[in-house]
């Protein structure tokens, strides 16, 4: 879309578009409200979020005026507020009338409150922006389904690197490139000081003055990754969070890990090419099309990959490809692969082009389908009345980790990931047991039957 048609898009009776956020008072929330601030074309119409308090400190926080929004407590009080071009601040999801919002940003992360709101949005005829990566990988696809029935958009928010990677992933498509792997870089960097041996990743320290000699990839490639892995072993560096968003990339592309942890390799950006190879070409992949994560080396002010995306093609002309090296792109050293990447994700700063796109087009980027499952491995033994909760930062389980796996080849009672969230075992578990529905007592019905929907949906 040209800067030019997104200037102009407003709602059919030409006022700007009216934004209801869920989870408002969250990160995202916060970068969306700021670039909100910037637009003519679009404006906060409703904040839901559970914490009022915390939804009014940060619009005080993000200059908005104090007579600009208004706390609601029924029906009426948001209907006032919104025909007033006030902001509507409610703490139930029942006071939200579809007069009162053209557009529904679902980010609470919440995967049973962020089911219930797309659910509520698509029965009132509004269109959803779903920011929610923990409710698109469980509940995406049957939302999506449902939506696209009821004649509304449903799309992945611009900003988060799921959306990012498939505007990337359609663009390489649409030049004909055949492709070979897609992902991202992890969320924090490995920054590693020769001067002083030590890496750093965001405020863990470690020293490893052995990177020192891995800067540069071997020619025995897995070598130096085993050995660059093997210096970082005491950082934590795979997140569900990863899973979770390379779920949803497999949803509406159809790519998934080659191996279900993924591998998530300690590399520098110009090395992507030659790693993300075949292995009879020296590289990690035992297929073609996967999907993976690695997790960035660089040293102190070179720029970071910005938890950005990439994507890795066959070249073909070689002529043509080597001209493209010398100008700086990353080719293969057998200038077999090149590495196609996005070095950034903006959160809620690139959300307002999801949201013009959602009422400009009326689509989805594609119809999503559950081409893998996210589903939970036991990482320990788990005994009988374990409670099982997501939990800190990147939204993970105590004792479970995130596996993504082909839905073809995963057993139909198998449980996705963020079912498990708020349930006990029935039954213990075994160290590397793949969780099941029968170990669970309980979880939310609903999300389990929109998953199952979901997963018969193209089957």
């Amino acid at each position: 879309m040209s800067h030019q048609a997104a200037s102009i898009i407003a709602t059919t009776d030409g006022g700007p578009i009216s934004v209801a956020v869920t989870g408002a008072s969250g990160g995202f929330g916060r970068t969306f409200l700021a670039q909100l601030k910037r637009l003519d074309t679009m404006r906060a119409s409703v904040l839901v979020d559970l914490d009022l308090g915390a939804a009014s400190a940060l619009l005080d926080d993000l200059g908005y005026p104090d007579d600009s929004w208004t706390v609601c407590g029924d029906a009426s009080a948001v209907s006032t507020a919104v025909e007033a071009g006030r902001i509507a601040l409610v703490d139930d999801i029942d006071l939200l009338a579809p007069d009162a919002y053209d557009v529904l940003v679902e980010a609470t992360g919440n995967t049973r409150a962020g089911f219930t709101f797309a659910e509520r949005a698509i029965e009132q005829g509004r269109h959803i922006v779903m920011v929610s990566k923990e409710v698109e990988s469980l509940s995406g696809v049957y939302l999506a389904d449902r939506a696209k029935h009821a004649g509304v958009a449903y799309l992945p928010g611009m900003g988060d690197q799921p959306a990012n990677l498939i505007a990337l992933l359609t663009w390489v498509r649409s030049v004909g490139l055949p492709v070979v792997a897609v992902g991202k870089s992890s969320e924090y960097d490995l920054v590693f000081d020769p001067s002083t041996g030590v890496v750093r990743q965001l405020r863990e320290e470690l020293h490893a003055p052995e990177l020192g000699a891995l800067l540069t990839l071997g020619d025995d490639r897995i070598a130096t990754l085993d050995a660059r892995a093997t210096a970082v072993q005491a950082f934590k560096r795979a997140a569900a969070a990863d899973s979770c968003e390379m779920a949803v990339v497999s949803q509406y592309s159809g790519h998934i890990p080659d191996v279900e942890a993924m591998h998530y390799p300690v590399a520098r950006p110009d090395e992507l090419a030659d790693i993300y190879a075949l292995r009879e070409h020296g590289g990690v992949l035992g297929a073609r099309g996967a999907a993976d994560v690695f997790s960035m080396l660089r040293l102190p002010g070179e720029a970071s990959f910005a938890g950005g995306e990439f994507v890795i093609v066959e070249t073909g002309d070689a002529a043509t490809w080597e001209m493209l090296r010398e100008k700086g792109h990353v080719v293969s050293r057998d200038g077999r692969y090149a590495c196609i990447f996005s070095p950034y994700h903006l959160m809620g700063v690139e959300t307002p082009l999801s949201v013009l796109e959602a009422v400009s087009a009326h689509r989805v980027p594609a119809e999503p389908r559950q081409h893998a499952t996210l589903a939970g491995r036991a990482v320990r033994d788990l005994p009988i009345g374990t409670e099982l909760s997501v939990a800190g930062h990147h939204h993970e389980i105590d004792g479970v980790a995130p596996v993504l796996r082909a839905t073809v080849d995963t057993a139909p009672d198998v449980a996705p990931f963020y079912l498990l969230d708020g349930a006990a075992l029935a039954r213990p578990v075994a160290s590397g047991e793949l969780i099941t529905l029968q170990d669970i007592d309980g979880f939310d019905s609903r999300l389990w039957d929109a998953f199952a929907v979901g997963r018969e949906l193209g089957a």
